[in-house]
């Protein structure tokens, strides 16, 4: 039986944060922004734990196994057509910007900045981060949470877009009835992925 599906709180924090780092280890995402074995735990959980603290208060963050699997999705931005889709993942400023050192932060920045310029214009819902924990893995509830943020979207009448850099993950996304409409070729090898508006 699979468990219920609930949107996420800020009380979810450390286990959706906890997950997202063991899911993301090899993700080449990940480790191009983060390769140092010895640091990875620390800003990746530094990266997931500002992208929860952004979306935790919109109810956009689906969990499931208490936090075991996440889905963090983007609702669409109240702005005008032509505004960057995405807010970036780290803000000049901001908390997270002073926990980076500056390679690292330049890392990020570009890596976001490749990103937001190949993303569409118009509204759409984003699923900026599907993981789960190894321990988890398996058992369908990724799929589970991301369908959430789907029939967020479905209902919205907007379609939904996300990113991947695992070239294993795109044929699990085609199965899931997303396709392929565009590509980067740095800092790494990336698909940008839609499902249309239903």
């Amino acid at each position: 039986m699979t468990p219920e599906i609930t949107i996420a709180t800020p009380a979810d924090r450390e286990a959706v944060v906890g997950s997202l780092v063991a899911a993301f280890v090899k993700d080449p995402v990940l480790r191009c922004l983060f390769p140092d074995e010895e640091t990875y735990p620390r800003y990746a959980a530094a990266f997931f734990g500002h992208l929860f603290d952004k979306r935790v208060h919109r109810s956009s963050i689906w969990t499931i196994g208490g936090g075991a699997s996440v889905a963090i999705w983007e609702p669409p931005v109240d702005a005008p057509v032509d505004a960057p889709a995405v807010a970036p993942h780290v803000d000049p400023g901001s908390p997270e910007e002073a926990r980076y050192p500056a390679d690292v932060l330049a890392r990020v920045q570009h890596y976001d900045d490749v990103v937001h310029a190949a993303l569409p214009t118009y509204p759409f819902w984003y699923l900026g981060v599907l993981g789960t924990h190894p321990d988890s893995a398996g058992r369908g509830w990724g799929r589970a949470v991301m369908r959430a943020g789907l029939r967020r979207a479905a209902a919205d009448g907007l379609p939904a877009i996300l990113e991947t850099s695992n070239p294993g993950n795109v044929d699990l996304y085609r199965r899931a009835g997303w396709e392929v409409v565009g590509s980067l070729s740095e800092p790494v090898p990336t698909w940008i992925m839609q499902q249309p508006a239903r």
